[in-house]
């Protein structure tokens, strides 16, 4: 009895052990299967190479230090070329520019003087400027070996020292025109005189000419068309000679930059019209020139680890204009290089 009892239990397990196997048979079939599928018709996905839109961005600057008047503009509004940007106010350029033109008058009111001849008026005028001169330089040259001698004693800065110095070389070089202008008064004008006269009135139409060329930068204009991007110093705030007051882009010369790996640049040779899409614009499809490809240096090597067989790659940017026109392509969006299929 014991014997009939076990066959069938026997029997049942051999089915069992059979039919497992036969299932693991299957799923390493159908596993196989799938990973061949997947090796000979799923391709990887490309490296997605992302770059960024850029304009080209002139700063305006002037050679006028002054303070911040009014502005014209805000950011972000269109110009053209020669629109008024900002007015920038000097006093101290004005005031030189009344002092030019007072160096002018007096140049040219020397000059006819000595084409009229020297009186006796003239030449006691010229001792009483003579006499002026040398007082002013004996309380200038005091006043700087007092400065000097407190500055030895760290009592003034050096800047206060070197103020006294200059006031006392420009007291002793009017001294010396004012005691030439004397002589020539007592002498009489000769050729030479008059000439010399001519050519002090040159030099100071001269400086008139200097000081306006200053203040035609009291009002910036606009170089090119473009947009205002920035503005940096606020209406009332003083600024400096040749800093930058505000940024033009200048948004008909755009382009986008890619920083690549030298292996792709067969792909990329200058001239060559790539694909790209710009995500910001619904993913905006279009083609853009390369016209530009530099390598970036050795801080931009791709280091291998040579356990491979693989080589270092250096990289290389990549600039490439758009070929149609697009508004809305603003710099600083993300561009992505759609790379051609293999």
């Amino acid at each position: 009895m014991a014997n009939v009892e076990q066959q069938p239990t026997t029997q049942l397990q051999t089915k069992k052990e059979g039919a497992l196997v036969g299932t693991l048979i299957i799923v390493v079939v159908a596993v196989a299967l799938l990973a061949l599928i997947g090796f000979l018709f799923l391709k990887p996905k490309s490296e997605i190479i992302e770059g960024q839109a850029e304009a080209t961005s002139v700063r305006i600057s002037g050679k006028l230090p002054g303070r911040v008047l009014e502005f014209y503009v805000q950011e972000g509004q269109d110009v053209k070329a020669g629109d008024t940007l900002v007015h920038i106010h000097s006093s101290l350029a004005e005031a030189k520019l009344y002092q030019a033109e007072a160096l002018k008058d007096a140049a040219s009111a020397q000059n006819r003087k000595i084409d009229a001849g020297t009186r006796s008026q003239i030449i006691q005028s010229a001792y009483d400027l003579w006499q002026q001169a040398i007082a002013a330089r004996n309380i200038t040259e005091k006043t700087y070996n007092r400065m000097e001698s407190l500055f030895k004693q760290d009592v003034v800065s050096a800047q206060k020292r070197d103020e006294a110095e200059a006031a006392y070389k420009a007291a002793v070089a009017g001294e010396n025109a004012a005691r030439s202008q004397y002589q020539m008064a007592k002498e009489g004008a000769q050729r030479e005189d008059k000439e010399s006269a001519s050519a002090m009135v040159d030099v100071a139409k001269g400086g008139i000419m200097e000081v306006e060329a200053l203040l035609q930068d009291q009002y910036l204009t606009a170089p090119t068309n473009g947009q205002i991007d920035i503005i940096y110093p606020h209406e009332g705030e003083l600024v400096a000679l040749g800093a930058p007051v505000m940024n033009l882009l200048k948004l008909s010369d755009k382009w986008v930059t890619f920083n690549v790996r030298e292996e792709m640049l067969k792909n990329l040779p200058i001239g060559k019209e790539i694909d790209i899409m710009i995500p910001a614009l619904d993913h905006k499809k279009t083609k853009a020139k390369v016209y530009y490809v530099r390598d970036m240096g050795t801080y931009a090597v791709w280091r291998s680890t040579k356990a491979t067989g693989d080589w270092d790659s250096r990289t290389f940017q990549i600039k490439a204009r758009p070929v149609e026109d697009i508004p809305e392509l603003r710099p600083g969006m993300s561009i992505i290089y759609l790379q051609p299929e293999k």
